[in-house]
C-alpha cells in the first residue's frame, strides 16, 4: 500500500523550483525535502522487498534439494554413510588398513531409525541447498560493492568452496575408516562385544567429515583477517611456536587416540596454516597496494 501511494505521488508531483526557473539559493523548499524523505523510504523498503524475495528464493533451494535429498535418501544411506562401516569400503583397501571388520549396528529405541533417517534427510538437504541460498545472498549484496570487492569476495567464495570440500573430503576417506575400525576392534575384555547404536554412528561420521571441512577453512580465516589488518605474516610466523602444539591437540580431538590417525590429521593442519602464512602475505600486500593506490588518488 505504501509502495502505491507513493508511486502515485510521485506521479503527481509538481516540478521542483530550479525546473520552473525560481531561484532557490541553495536551500531545499519543502516539498522538496518531503519529496527526499519519500524516495528515501521507497528505497529502504525496496531493499526489504529484495532481501525478503532473497531469503525466499534461497530457502526454496534448500527445501527443494532436501526433497531430492528425501527421493535420493536410500543411495545416501547405504552408498555413503554406511559405506565406512563394511569392511569392502574402498579407502580401507587403498590406505592397506589391516584387520577392518564389518561394524555391526543397532537401533536401541523404537523412533531410532526414523529419527536418524529424517536427520539425514535434513542435514544432506541444509549442506547441499547451502550453496543456492549463499548464491541468492551473494546476488542481493553484489550491486553494492566495488569491482574490485566483488572479485575478491567471488575469489574467497571459490576459495572457500574448494578448500571445504577438501576438507569433508579428507574427513570422511581418511579420518573415519581409521577411527571407525579403532574403536571396533579396541576392546578390554573379550566377553564385552562392540556393538554401535545408529544415530552415534551417525553423528560421528558427520562430526569428522564436516569437522575436517571446517578446519580446512583455516586459509580462507586467515585471509579475511589479513584483508583488515588483523592476522598479518609477522604475527603468524610468531604463532607458529604455539599453533603447532595447538593443531596437534586439535587432531587428537577429532581422531581416535592413536598416532597414525592423529599424525594424518595433523600434518595436513600444519601444512594449512603454513600456506595461511603466504595467504597472509598476499593480503596483506594487496592491501598495501590498495592503501597506496587510495592515497596517490586523493587531491593534493
Amino acid at each position: 500500500m505504501v509502495r502505491g501511494l507513493a508511486s502515485i505521488i510521485r506521479r503527481g508531483r509538481k516540478p521542483s523550483a530550479l525546473c520552473e526557473g525560481k531561484a532557490t539559493n541553495g536551500q531545499a523548499s519543502p516539498d522538496e525535502r518531503e519529496e527526499s524523505l519519500l524516495d528515501s523510504e521507497m528505497s529502504f523498503l525496496d531493499h526489504l522487498e529484495d532481501l525478503r524475495w532473497t531469503l525466499i528464493k534461497g530457502a526454496s533451494g534448500v527445501v527443494l534439494l532436501t526433497i531430492v535429498a528425501a527421493i535420493f535418501s536410500e543411495w545416501i544411506v547405504e552408498e555413503v554413510l554406511m559405506g565406512p562401516a563394511r569392511a569392502d569400503f574402498f579407502m580401507y583397501r587403498w590406505l592397506s588398513i589391516e584387520g577392518v571388520s564389518t561394524l555391526v549396528l543397532q537401533s536401541r529405541n523404537p523412533t531410532g531409525q526414523f529419527f536418524a533417517h529424517m536427520g539425514i534427510i535434513l542435514s544432506v538437504g541444509a549442506v547441499a541447498g547451502s550453496p543456492v541460498f549463499i548464491y541468492y545472498v551473494w546476488k542481493f549484496i553484489e550491486p553494492g560493492l566495488y569491482p574490485n570487492e566483488k572479485k575478491g569476495m567471488r575469489f574467497a567464495a571459490l576459495f572457500a568452496t574448494l578448500f571445504f570440500m577438501l576438507g569433508v573430503g579428507f574427513g570422511y576417506c581418511i579420518t573415519t575408516p581409521f577411527a571407525l575400525q579403532f574403536f571396533n576392534n579396541y576392546q578390554i575384555s573379550d566377553l564385552i562385544v562392540n556393538e554401535f547404536d545408529i544415530t552415534r554412528y551417525f553423528s560421528m561420521v558427520t562430526w569428522w567429515a564436516f569437522g575436517a571441512g571446517l578446519l580446512f577453512e583455516l586459509p580462507v580465516a586467515v585471509y579475511f583477517l589479513a584483508k583488515i589488518g588483523i592476522a598479518t605474516p609477522e604475527r603468524l610466523r610468531a604463532a607458529r611456536k604455539y599453533a603447532i602444539p595447538g593443531l596437534m591437540f586439535i587432531a587428537a580431538l577429532m581422531t581416535p587416540p592413536d598416532p597414525v590417525s592423529m599424525l594424518l590429521v595433523w600434518v595436513p593442519l600444519i601444512l594449512l596454516f603454513q600456506g595461511s602464512i603466504y595467504v597472509a602475505k598476499y593480503s596483506a600486500r594487496r592491501r598495501e597496494l590498495a592503501l597506496q593506490k587510495a592515497w596517490g588518488d586523493m587531491p593534493k
